[in-house]
């Protein structure tokens, strides 16, 4: 069966709309042309498919691809005096096609449209019954964040939550070599010359490149995972009681340092484990809303929010001894992993009172534990000078 028989078969199933997803390792691969070949062949089979946004960048090879697909107008949305065009997501419901295409999943829409980013588009999509095929590449993987700033030095500003990604039906790799790639570059074929010194030294060099294709692989090897152990669930019930006791929590103090990154990686680990996973954060008394400090209610509120994009079941619970509500919450909900943050406490404090990481070990027997080290803590010691990926996109 081919990929398009087999998305045709996936697009039968059910009343939500499914989503197909090209994922490849940066601009220039060819997830656009890959989406329009497949709207063609799939309007030769009879099926209704519209363009809902496609970005050519005014490449020769992209505007052929194009050729007679019907194109839902875009809209025009004002902002600081000027008319920029974004997809009109309401248009494209209220034309009820049965596919629709739409690239750049990570993009971040002007104020004032419907949701202010594109994924959150094609989730309405999704909701009201169209199924989407559409494009991104690996960086904007929201938890491989920390992992493109420590290996690569790359601040990625507009990102994907993983459970979006997660949740795609199909996650297909668009594949091409990092020489081939830079040629397509010097050829003026992704960006226009006056660009192509600074991209050829900066993101597109053989390091990044090959960083990114294995990071895309890994992403589209995980989906399969996903998908294969999502039909062994449903031919084996046994397989569900095995895997419903492999949680793991990532454990979320007020302070800001090393949170992030405590999140992204308890973000990874459950995506490869296929595995639930939730972000528990214990308020003691000390930390109630009208004790603690507004800078860090501000940092923890937006840490939560993180941890619900990247697809956690946030928590919260009250009590001033911290590992034994923790390691309680553990044992209620099945959690064999816990993920914490190296302790800042002093030496001295750690010798008479036993540091959280190690009471927690000690407080129930089979509970594994994971310490994040301060030296994860990128978003400290990265600098926002770092080339900033997102304009590669």
């Amino acid at each position: 069966m081919t990929a398009t028989s087999s998305f045709l078969a996936l697009v039968k199933q059910r009343e939500r709309g499914k989503l197909k997803l090209y994922l490849g390792s940066a601009a220039g691969v060819g997830k656009t042309c890959r989406m329009l070949q497949e709207a063609h062949d799939l309007r030769r089979r009879q099926l209704d498919v519209v363009i809902g946004f496609v970005e050519t960048h005014k490449r020769r090879d992209t505007l052929a691809m194009v050729g007679d697909l019907e194109m839902v107008p875009r809209q025009s949305v004002e902002y600081r005096g000027v008319f920029v065009q974004e997809m009109d997501v309401d248009a494209i419901v209220r034309r009820q096609p049965q596919i629709a295409i739409v690239d750049e999943l990570a993009h971040t829409n002007v104020p004032g449209s419907r949701h202010a980013k594109r994924w959150e588009d094609v989730r309405f999509l999704l909701d009201e019954g169209i199924n989407v095929i559409s494009a991104m590449n690996v960086q904007h993987v929201e938890s491989l964040n920390d992992v493109l700033q420590r290996e690569l030095a790359i601040v990625v500003r507009e990102t994907v939550p993983d459970w979006l990604v997660a949740q795609a039906d199909q996650v297909v790799n668009v594949d091409l070599s990092a020489e081939d790639l830079r040629q397509r570059l010097r050829d003026g074929q992704i960006y226009d010359m006056e660009k192509v010194p600074t991209a050829l030294a900066h993101f597109f060099t053989d390091e990044n490149l090959s960083t990114l294709r294995e990071l895309a692989l890994r992403e589209v090897a995980s989906s399969v995972d996903r998908a294969r152990e999502g039909a062994t669930r449903r031919e084996s019930p046994e397989a569900i009681s095995v895997r419903s006791v492999d949680r793991l929590m990532v454990c979320l103090s007020t302070a800001p340092p090393l949170s992030r990154a405590l999140l992204r990686k308890g973000s990874r680990i459950a995506g490869r484990l296929n595995t639930d996973w939730y972000c528990v954060y214990v308020q003691t008394s000390a930390e109630r809303a009208d004790r603690i400090d507004a800078a860090l209610q501000r940092h923890l509120v937006d840490n939560l929010q993180l941890a619900q994009s990247l697809g956690a079941e946030v928590v919260k619970l009250v009590g001033d001894d911290v590992p034994a509500t923790l390691a309680r919450f553990a044992e209620e909900r099945g959690v064999s992993l816990a993920i914490v943050g190296q302790t800042r406490r002093s030496r001295w404090y750690r010798l008479r009172r036993r540091s959280v990481v190690e009471r927690l070990i000690q407080a129930r027997h089979g509970l594994d534990v994971l310490v994040v080290s301060k030296d994860d803590d990128l978003d400290e010691r990265r600098s926002a000078a770092r080339v900033d990926a997102g304009g590669w996109a």
